[in-house]
Protein backbone atom coordinates (compact mmCIF):
# COMPACT_ATOMS: atom_id res chain seq x y z
CA UNK A 1 0.00 0.00 0.00
CA UNK A 2 2.75 2.45 0.97
CA UNK A 3 4.34 1.96 -2.79
CA UNK A 4 1.15 2.08 -4.44
CA UNK A 5 0.14 5.48 -2.63
CA UNK A 6 3.45 6.89 -3.06
CA UNK A 7 3.36 5.64 -6.67
CA UNK A 8 0.37 7.20 -7.72
CA UNK A 9 1.44 10.67 -6.27
CA UNK A 10 4.63 10.33 -8.26
CA UNK A 11 2.86 9.87 -11.60
CA UNK A 12 0.28 12.74 -10.61
CA UNK A 13 3.76 14.80 -10.17
CA UNK A 14 5.51 13.81 -13.44
CA UNK A 15 2.23 14.48 -15.48
CA UNK A 16 2.06 18.24 -13.65
CA UNK A 17 5.61 18.52 -14.42
CA UNK A 18 4.21 17.99 -18.20
CA UNK A 19 2.15 20.69 -18.21
CA UNK A 20 4.98 22.97 -16.76
CA UNK A 21 7.51 21.73 -19.39
CA UNK A 22 5.41 21.70 -22.46
CA UNK A 23 6.55 24.71 -24.01
CA UNK A 24 10.46 23.67 -23.55
CA UNK A 25 10.39 21.34 -26.87
CA UNK A 26 7.49 22.93 -28.66
CA UNK A 27 8.34 26.77 -27.94
CA UNK A 28 9.27 27.47 -31.47
CA UNK A 29 5.81 25.90 -32.62
CA UNK A 30 3.94 27.76 -30.38
CA UNK A 31 5.36 30.67 -31.29
CA UNK A 32 4.71 30.44 -34.62
CA UNK A 33 0.97 29.02 -34.23
CA UNK A 34 0.66 31.97 -31.85
CA UNK A 35 2.16 34.86 -33.82
CA UNK A 36 3.94 36.08 -30.82
CA UNK A 37 7.39 37.25 -29.85
CA UNK A 38 10.27 36.02 -27.90
CA UNK A 39 8.87 38.18 -25.17
CA UNK A 40 5.53 37.34 -25.28
CA UNK A 41 6.05 33.48 -25.62
CA UNK A 42 7.84 33.97 -22.24
CA UNK A 43 4.99 35.31 -20.61
CA UNK A 44 3.50 31.79 -21.02
CA UNK A 45 6.26 30.02 -19.24
CA UNK A 46 6.32 32.66 -16.72
CA UNK A 47 2.62 32.84 -16.09
CA UNK A 48 2.57 29.03 -15.35
CA UNK A 49 5.36 29.60 -12.60
CA UNK A 50 4.15 33.01 -11.53
CA UNK A 51 0.90 31.15 -10.32
CA UNK A 52 2.77 27.79 -9.43
CA UNK A 53 4.77 30.32 -7.36
CA UNK A 54 2.47 32.71 -5.51
CA UNK A 55 0.29 29.69 -4.67
CA UNK A 56 3.25 27.71 -2.88
CA UNK A 57 2.21 28.84 0.75
CA UNK A 58 -1.26 28.52 0.31
CA UNK A 59 -1.04 25.21 -1.12
CA UNK A 60 1.34 24.41 1.92
CA UNK A 61 -0.98 25.22 4.06
CA UNK A 62 -4.07 23.30 2.67
CA UNK A 63 -1.81 20.35 2.39
CA UNK A 64 -1.52 20.57 6.28
CA UNK A 65 -4.89 21.31 6.20
CA UNK A 66 -6.90 19.11 4.29
CA UNK A 67 -4.53 16.39 3.28
CA UNK A 68 -2.82 14.95 0.28
CA UNK A 69 -5.59 13.27 -1.30
CA UNK A 70 -7.76 15.90 -1.89
CA UNK A 71 -5.13 18.11 -3.24
CA UNK A 72 -3.19 16.01 -5.75
CA UNK A 73 -6.05 14.46 -7.08
CA UNK A 74 -8.06 18.06 -7.34
CA UNK A 75 -4.52 20.11 -9.11
CA UNK A 76 -4.42 16.77 -11.70
CA UNK A 77 -7.49 17.98 -12.57
CA UNK A 78 -6.77 21.58 -13.31
CA UNK A 79 -3.46 20.39 -14.91
CA UNK A 80 -5.56 18.37 -17.67
CA UNK A 81 -8.36 21.19 -18.09
CA UNK A 82 -5.57 23.72 -18.65
CA UNK A 83 -3.86 21.32 -21.00
CA UNK A 84 -7.01 20.91 -22.63
CA UNK A 85 -7.59 24.76 -22.82
CA UNK A 86 -3.93 24.93 -24.30
CA UNK A 87 -5.17 22.44 -26.99
CA UNK A 88 -7.82 24.20 -28.67
CA UNK A 89 -6.77 27.55 -27.54
CA UNK A 90 -7.86 29.51 -30.85
CA UNK A 91 -5.88 32.79 -29.70
CA UNK A 92 -2.93 33.69 -27.30
CA UNK A 93 -5.34 35.19 -24.88
CA UNK A 94 -7.16 31.70 -23.99
CA UNK A 95 -3.76 29.82 -24.84
CA UNK A 96 -3.38 31.98 -21.14
CA UNK A 97 -5.82 30.98 -19.80
CA UNK A 98 -4.62 27.70 -20.12
CA UNK A 99 -1.50 28.24 -18.68
CA UNK A 100 -2.91 29.48 -15.37
CA UNK A 101 -5.12 26.38 -14.81
CA UNK A 102 -1.84 24.34 -15.51
CA UNK A 103 0.19 26.29 -12.95
CA UNK A 104 -2.20 25.95 -10.40
CA UNK A 105 -2.85 22.60 -10.41
CA UNK A 106 0.81 21.99 -10.51
CA UNK A 107 1.29 24.47 -7.56
CA UNK A 108 -0.20 22.00 -5.26
CA UNK A 109 1.40 18.83 -6.29
CA UNK A 110 4.43 18.28 -4.83
CA UNK A 111 3.89 20.35 -1.79
CA UNK A 112 1.49 17.77 -1.15
CA UNK A 113 4.23 14.86 -1.29
CA UNK A 114 6.57 16.07 0.77
CA UNK A 115 3.45 16.01 3.27
CA UNK A 116 2.38 12.84 2.27
CA UNK A 117 5.85 10.96 2.51
CA UNK A 118 6.48 11.33 6.38
CA UNK A 119 3.17 10.36 6.87
CA UNK A 120 4.18 6.50 4.94
CA UNK A 121 8.14 6.48 5.82
CA UNK A 122 9.89 6.37 8.55
CA UNK A 123 12.14 9.69 9.56
CA UNK A 124 15.39 8.23 8.40
CA UNK A 125 13.95 7.26 5.04
CA UNK A 126 11.85 10.63 4.26
CA UNK A 127 15.19 12.73 2.72
CA UNK A 128 16.19 9.87 0.18
CA UNK A 129 12.18 9.14 -0.84
CA UNK A 130 11.77 12.89 -0.92
CA UNK A 131 14.50 12.87 -3.35
CA UNK A 132 13.07 10.05 -5.35
CA UNK A 133 9.83 11.53 -5.59
CA UNK A 134 11.20 15.00 -7.17
CA UNK A 135 13.76 13.14 -9.33
CA UNK A 136 11.01 10.90 -10.51
CA UNK A 137 8.35 13.64 -11.62
CA UNK A 138 11.01 15.43 -13.37
CA UNK A 139 10.43 12.88 -16.04
CA UNK A 140 7.86 14.71 -16.84
CA UNK A 141 10.44 17.24 -18.56
CA UNK A 142 11.41 14.21 -20.95
CA UNK A 143 8.24 13.41 -21.71
CA UNK A 144 7.99 16.94 -22.96
CA UNK A 145 10.92 16.86 -24.38
CA UNK A 146 10.34 13.45 -26.49
CA UNK A 147 6.89 12.08 -26.77
CA UNK A 148 4.95 15.27 -26.84
CA UNK A 149 7.08 16.80 -29.19
CA UNK A 150 7.54 13.59 -31.18
CA UNK A 151 3.28 14.27 -31.39
CA UNK A 152 3.04 17.73 -31.75
CA UNK A 153 5.53 16.71 -34.95
CA UNK A 154 3.33 14.03 -36.40
CA UNK A 155 0.17 14.51 -35.41
CA UNK A 156 -0.32 18.09 -34.33
CA UNK A 157 -0.66 20.62 -31.72
CA UNK A 158 -4.20 19.86 -30.89
CA UNK A 159 -4.35 16.10 -30.77
CA UNK A 160 -0.58 16.09 -28.52
CA UNK A 161 -2.07 18.43 -26.28
CA UNK A 162 -5.47 16.66 -25.97
CA UNK A 163 -4.10 13.51 -25.42
CA UNK A 164 -1.68 15.14 -22.93
CA UNK A 165 -5.23 16.47 -20.99
CA UNK A 166 -6.82 12.63 -21.42
CA UNK A 167 -3.95 10.72 -19.19
CA UNK A 168 -3.79 13.39 -16.49
CA UNK A 169 -7.28 13.05 -16.01
CA UNK A 170 -7.33 9.30 -15.44
CA UNK A 171 -4.40 9.50 -13.07
CA UNK A 172 -6.26 12.42 -11.04
CA UNK A 173 -9.51 9.89 -10.97
CA UNK A 174 -7.22 6.97 -9.82
CA UNK A 175 -5.42 9.57 -7.40
CA UNK A 176 -8.78 10.08 -5.78
CA UNK A 177 -9.81 6.59 -5.08
CA UNK A 178 -5.77 5.64 -3.81
CA UNK A 179 -4.14 8.47 -1.96
CA UNK A 180 -4.23 8.78 1.96
CA UNK A 181 -2.60 9.51 5.20
CA UNK A 182 -0.52 7.07 5.76
CA UNK A 183 -0.09 5.45 9.85
CA UNK A 184 2.92 6.93 11.26
CA UNK A 185 0.90 10.55 11.02
CA UNK A 186 -1.21 9.07 14.23
CA UNK A 187 1.95 8.43 16.29
CA UNK A 188 4.05 11.68 15.57
CA UNK A 189 5.22 13.15 18.77
CA UNK A 190 3.64 16.31 19.95
CA UNK A 191 6.04 19.49 18.97
CA UNK A 192 6.30 22.19 21.15
CA UNK A 193 7.28 24.51 18.59
CA UNK A 194 5.42 27.07 17.41
CA UNK A 195 2.72 26.46 14.73
CA UNK A 196 1.56 29.22 12.70
CA UNK A 197 2.50 30.22 9.52
CA UNK A 198 4.22 33.38 10.87
CA UNK A 199 6.36 31.46 12.69
CA UNK A 200 7.71 29.31 9.64
CA UNK A 201 8.18 32.13 7.47
CA UNK A 202 10.64 33.54 10.88
CA UNK A 203 12.17 30.48 11.56
CA UNK A 204 15.57 30.84 10.22
CA UNK A 205 15.86 27.28 9.12
CA UNK A 206 12.99 27.83 6.47
CA UNK A 207 14.78 31.11 5.66
CA UNK A 208 17.53 29.06 4.97
CA UNK A 209 15.90 26.92 2.62
CA UNK A 210 14.34 29.35 0.71
CA UNK A 211 17.96 31.09 -0.40
CA UNK A 212 19.10 27.48 -1.31
CA UNK A 213 16.07 26.68 -3.14
CA UNK A 214 16.27 30.09 -4.90
CA UNK A 215 20.11 29.84 -6.11
CA UNK A 216 20.57 26.13 -7.23
CA UNK A 217 17.65 24.90 -9.63
CA UNK A 218 16.67 27.61 -11.78
CA UNK A 219 19.36 27.05 -14.12
CA UNK A 220 17.88 23.52 -15.38
CA UNK A 221 14.28 24.53 -14.96
CA UNK A 222 14.89 27.56 -17.44
CA UNK A 223 16.63 25.43 -19.58
CA UNK A 224 14.06 22.67 -19.86
CA UNK A 225 11.28 24.85 -19.44
CA UNK A 226 12.27 27.23 -22.38
CA UNK A 227 15.02 28.25 -23.57
CA UNK A 228 17.34 25.48 -23.59
CA UNK A 229 16.14 23.97 -26.77
CA UNK A 230 15.97 26.89 -29.25
CA UNK A 231 19.46 28.06 -27.17
CA UNK A 232 21.32 24.79 -28.64
CA UNK A 233 19.21 25.01 -32.14
CA UNK A 234 19.67 28.73 -32.33
CA UNK A 235 22.59 29.70 -30.74
CA UNK A 236 24.97 26.41 -31.17
CA UNK A 237 23.50 25.15 -34.24
CA UNK A 238 22.45 21.10 -32.73
CA UNK A 239 20.61 19.27 -34.83
CA UNK A 240 16.87 19.23 -32.80
CA UNK A 241 17.17 15.27 -32.17
CA UNK A 242 20.18 15.89 -30.06
CA UNK A 243 18.76 19.46 -28.66
CA UNK A 244 15.70 17.11 -27.40
CA UNK A 245 18.45 14.66 -25.85
CA UNK A 246 20.12 17.08 -24.42
CA UNK A 247 17.31 19.40 -22.78
CA UNK A 248 16.09 16.01 -21.33
CA UNK A 249 19.87 15.26 -19.79
CA UNK A 250 18.66 17.50 -17.09
CA UNK A 251 16.35 15.43 -15.91
CA UNK A 252 19.15 11.99 -16.34
CA UNK A 253 21.08 13.86 -14.14
CA UNK A 254 18.38 14.06 -11.25
CA UNK A 255 17.81 10.37 -12.00
CA UNK A 256 21.61 9.11 -11.63
CA UNK A 257 23.16 11.65 -8.87
CA UNK A 258 19.53 12.33 -7.01
CA UNK A 259 19.91 9.37 -4.69
CA UNK A 260 23.67 10.53 -4.11
CA UNK A 261 22.22 14.07 -2.82
CA UNK A 262 19.60 12.35 -0.66
CA UNK A 263 21.80 9.74 1.10
CA UNK A 264 24.02 12.84 1.78
CA UNK A 265 21.98 14.66 3.23
CA UNK A 266 20.67 12.17 5.46
CA UNK A 267 24.25 11.25 6.75
CA UNK A 268 25.53 13.99 7.14
CA UNK A 269 23.08 16.62 7.83
CA UNK A 270 25.46 19.51 8.87
CA UNK A 271 26.93 19.69 5.34
CA UNK A 272 23.90 20.52 3.38
CA UNK A 273 24.42 24.02 2.77
CA UNK A 274 27.98 23.14 1.52
CA UNK A 275 26.57 20.78 -0.89
CA UNK A 276 23.89 23.46 -2.19
CA UNK A 277 26.17 25.91 -2.69
CA UNK A 278 29.21 23.57 -4.64
CA UNK A 279 26.49 22.82 -6.95
CA UNK A 280 25.64 26.15 -7.63
CA UNK A 281 29.25 27.89 -7.80
CA UNK A 282 29.55 25.15 -10.03
CA UNK A 283 26.42 26.25 -12.12
CA UNK A 284 28.34 30.01 -12.51
CA UNK A 285 31.46 28.15 -13.80
CA UNK A 286 29.97 26.59 -16.64
CA UNK A 287 27.71 29.02 -17.16
CA UNK A 288 30.82 30.74 -18.09
CA UNK A 289 32.85 28.76 -19.92
CA UNK A 290 29.87 27.90 -22.23
CA UNK A 291 29.29 32.24 -22.74
CA UNK A 292 33.37 33.06 -23.26
CA UNK A 293 33.63 30.09 -25.87
CA UNK A 294 35.02 31.47 -29.05
CA UNK A 295 32.45 30.01 -31.96
CA UNK A 296 30.39 27.16 -31.49
CA UNK A 297 30.62 25.34 -28.37
CA UNK A 298 31.42 21.75 -28.63
CA UNK A 299 28.95 19.21 -28.14
CA UNK A 300 31.11 17.69 -24.94
CA UNK A 301 31.39 21.11 -23.01
CA UNK A 302 27.25 21.39 -23.77
CA UNK A 303 27.11 18.11 -22.31
CA UNK A 304 29.00 18.98 -18.85
CA UNK A 305 26.94 21.91 -18.83
CA UNK A 306 23.63 19.96 -19.10
CA UNK A 307 25.08 18.02 -16.10
CA UNK A 308 25.95 20.50 -14.01
CA UNK A 309 22.43 21.99 -14.65
CA UNK A 310 20.84 18.67 -13.17
CA UNK A 311 22.73 18.77 -10.00
CA UNK A 312 20.99 22.10 -9.29
CA UNK A 313 17.62 20.01 -9.39
CA UNK A 314 19.42 17.49 -6.89
CA UNK A 315 20.53 20.10 -4.57
CA UNK A 316 17.15 22.13 -4.77
CA UNK A 317 15.81 18.99 -2.78
CA UNK A 318 18.17 19.62 -0.24
CA UNK A 319 16.40 22.63 0.39
CA UNK A 320 13.44 20.88 1.93
CA UNK A 321 15.49 18.89 4.25
CA UNK A 322 16.60 22.07 5.54
CA UNK A 323 13.80 23.72 6.52
CA UNK A 324 11.85 20.51 7.48
CA UNK A 325 14.32 20.08 10.57
CA UNK A 326 13.54 23.84 11.45
CA UNK A 327 9.52 23.40 11.98
CA UNK A 328 7.14 20.96 14.17
CA UNK A 329 6.12 18.11 12.00
CA UNK A 330 2.21 19.34 11.24
CA UNK A 331 3.95 22.28 9.62
CA UNK A 332 5.78 20.66 7.05
CA UNK A 333 3.62 21.58 4.39
CA UNK A 334 3.79 25.10 5.41
CA UNK A 335 7.52 25.18 5.70
CA UNK A 336 8.21 23.43 2.16
CA UNK A 337 5.62 26.02 0.49
CA UNK A 338 7.90 28.90 1.79
CA UNK A 339 10.61 27.16 0.51
CA UNK A 340 9.53 26.03 -3.32
CA UNK A 341 8.87 29.84 -3.58
CA UNK A 342 12.62 30.42 -3.87
CA UNK A 343 13.43 28.27 -6.88
CA UNK A 344 10.33 29.32 -8.77
CA UNK A 345 10.67 32.88 -8.21
CA UNK A 346 14.42 33.18 -9.43
CA UNK A 347 13.55 30.74 -12.53
CA UNK A 348 10.29 32.87 -13.40
CA UNK A 349 12.23 36.09 -12.84
CA UNK A 350 14.98 34.39 -15.35
CA UNK A 351 13.00 33.07 -18.10
CA UNK A 352 11.25 36.51 -18.30
CA UNK A 353 14.64 38.51 -18.64
CA UNK A 354 16.11 35.67 -21.05
CA UNK A 355 12.80 36.86 -23.78
CA UNK A 356 12.79 40.25 -22.51
CA UNK A 357 17.27 41.10 -23.04
CA UNK A 358 16.67 39.01 -26.82
CA UNK A 359 13.79 41.39 -27.65
CA UNK A 360 15.70 44.35 -26.72
CA UNK A 361 18.24 43.19 -28.84
CA UNK A 362 16.02 43.06 -31.71
CA UNK A 363 15.49 39.56 -32.10
CA UNK A 364 12.20 39.04 -31.42
CA UNK A 365 11.00 36.36 -33.59
CA UNK A 366 12.32 32.41 -33.98
CA UNK A 367 14.20 33.94 -37.10
CA UNK A 368 16.32 36.15 -35.49
CA UNK A 369 17.83 34.14 -32.57
CA UNK A 370 21.44 33.95 -33.17
CA UNK A 371 24.60 33.24 -31.38
CA UNK A 372 25.05 36.45 -30.61
CA UNK A 373 21.85 37.59 -28.75
CA UNK A 374 21.34 34.20 -26.76
CA UNK A 375 25.06 34.76 -25.34
CA UNK A 376 24.12 38.44 -23.96
CA UNK A 377 20.59 37.19 -22.50
CA UNK A 378 21.30 33.60 -20.89
CA UNK A 379 24.36 35.67 -19.28
CA UNK A 380 21.52 36.59 -16.82
CA UNK A 381 22.22 32.94 -14.68
CA UNK A 382 25.40 34.75 -13.53
CA UNK A 383 23.90 37.43 -11.61
CA UNK A 384 20.97 35.83 -10.32
CA UNK A 385 22.82 32.96 -9.28
CA UNK A 386 25.84 35.17 -7.05
CA UNK A 387 22.53 36.72 -5.36
CA UNK A 388 21.20 33.10 -4.09
CA UNK A 389 24.59 32.77 -3.11
CA UNK A 390 24.72 35.96 -1.30
CA UNK A 391 21.59 35.07 0.85
CA UNK A 392 22.18 31.37 1.69
CA UNK A 393 25.37 33.33 3.75
CA UNK A 394 23.52 35.87 5.17
CA UNK A 395 20.34 33.04 6.03
CA UNK A 396 23.50 30.45 7.26
CA UNK A 397 24.92 33.22 9.26
CA UNK A 398 21.51 33.99 10.92
CA UNK A 399 20.60 29.97 11.63
CA UNK A 400 24.55 30.08 13.58
CA UNK A 401 24.05 32.68 15.25
CA UNK A 402 19.80 30.98 16.29
CA UNK A 403 21.64 28.29 16.99
CA UNK A 404 23.77 29.34 19.91
CA UNK A 405 21.08 31.40 21.60
CA UNK A 406 19.86 27.99 22.16
CA UNK A 407 22.38 26.54 23.72
CA UNK A 408 23.55 29.62 25.57
CA UNK A 409 22.55 28.60 29.73
CA UNK A 410 20.02 30.54 30.68
CA UNK A 411 21.04 33.58 33.38
CA UNK A 412 20.50 32.14 36.75
CA UNK A 413 17.84 34.23 38.36
CA UNK A 414 18.81 37.05 41.34
CA UNK A 415 17.79 36.73 44.73
CA UNK A 416 17.21 39.63 46.48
Amino acid sequence: MRLLVWGTAVVAYVLAVVGRSALAATGVTAAQRFEVSAATLSLLAVLSLAVYAALQIPAGVLADRFGARRLIAGGAVLVAVGQAVLALAPSFPLAVCGRVLAGAGDAVTFVSILRLVPTWFAPRRVPLVNQLSGILGQLGQAVSAIPLAALVVSDGWTAAYLSAAGVTGLVAATAALVLRDGPIEARTAPDDRPTGLGAVVRSPGTRLGFWCHFASPFGGNVFGLLWGFPFLVSAEYVPPGVARVLTSGVVVVNVVIGPLFGLASGRFPHRRVALIAGSVAAQVVAWAVVLAWPGTVPWPVLAALVVVLGSGGSASLVAFDVARSAVAPSQVGRASGVVNVGGFTSSLLVVALVGVLLDLQGAGAPVDWTTTAFGVAMAVHVPVALVGLAGMALAARRVRRATRAERRPAEPARVG
